[in-house]
């Protein structure tokens, strides 16, 4: 990590010292604690509706599984959300949930499925302190996949009291990161990203923000006999 430091000093250099600052100040409110996966959105303004409400309430990281349908993104839904977010995508296989469960599952996530079910539990409830999660959210019309809802570990719905079954999925996104992202930063769990992820992150923005940044870093790597793959690895 020391030699990414070096390059994120030299990319600083790049940018005002209020972005870099403001750069800092976002990434010491993100989270990891809580993440999002989204199977099989085909509607682009929603998929990047949700993006923006990740953005906007700390969300760092986005799972896409691609079954049936292509991730696609609406740049005037998602205002360059999707620049600031770090996403991962399932779509090497025709069925690639279950590549996603395992994936979380890995890392220490809690598979929770956002849908009205027999053990559901209300989102008031919803108990943040028995470690991470990765709320999944379903297609528009059919929901999350069975595949999915038979290897859930938990389940969880939104209260509602009129006659349509369910929220639109962005307006589900919204509801449920507004009151667990409100509420898990009022507790004392440790939900902030650790310094090697902010440092890996404010790598990737700045690079992402500089014209022409990987020139940049390949000519510091040589100046500092650097490898480039090294740094490279963390795009």
């Amino acid at each position: 990590m020391n030699q990414l430091t070096n390059v994120i000093h030299k990319l600083s250099e790049f940018i005002t010292e209020e972005r870099l600052e403001l750069f800092k100040n976002v990434l010491n409110k993100r989270t990891q604690y809580i993440t999002l996966a989204l199977e099989d959105i085909y509607q682009s303004q929603n998929a990047s509706a949700v993006l923006r409400t990740s953005d906007c309430f700390g969300i760092q990281y986005v799972h896409i599984i691609e079954n049936r349908n292509e991730y696609n993104i609406n740049p005037d839904v998602a205002l360059g959300a999707n620049k600031w977010l770090s996403m991962y995508r399932y779509n090497e296989k025709d069925q690639n949930t279950l590549d996603a469960i395992k994936h979380l599952k890995a890392s220490g996530y809690r598979i929770v499925a956002t849908t009205p079910h027999t053990n559901d539990v209300n989102l008031e409830d919803f108990d943040l302190n028995k470690g991470k999660a990765a709320f999944f959210f379903g297609t528009e019309l059919m929901g999350l996949s069975q595949t999915m809802l038979d290897n859930a570990d938990e389940y969880l719905k939104i209260p509602m009291h009129g006659f349509t079954e369910s929220f639109n999925i962005s307006v589900s996104a919204s509801i449920i990161l507004h009151h667990l992202t409100n509420k898990l930063r009022n507790s004392e769990l440790n939900w902030q990203l650790s310094s090697d992820e902010k440092q890996i992150i404010l790598f990737r923005w700045l690079m992402s923000s500089i014209k022409r940044s990987e020139i940049v870093v390949k000519e510091l790597c040589q100046f500092k006999e650097i490898d480039y793959s090294s740094i490279a690895q963390f795009l």
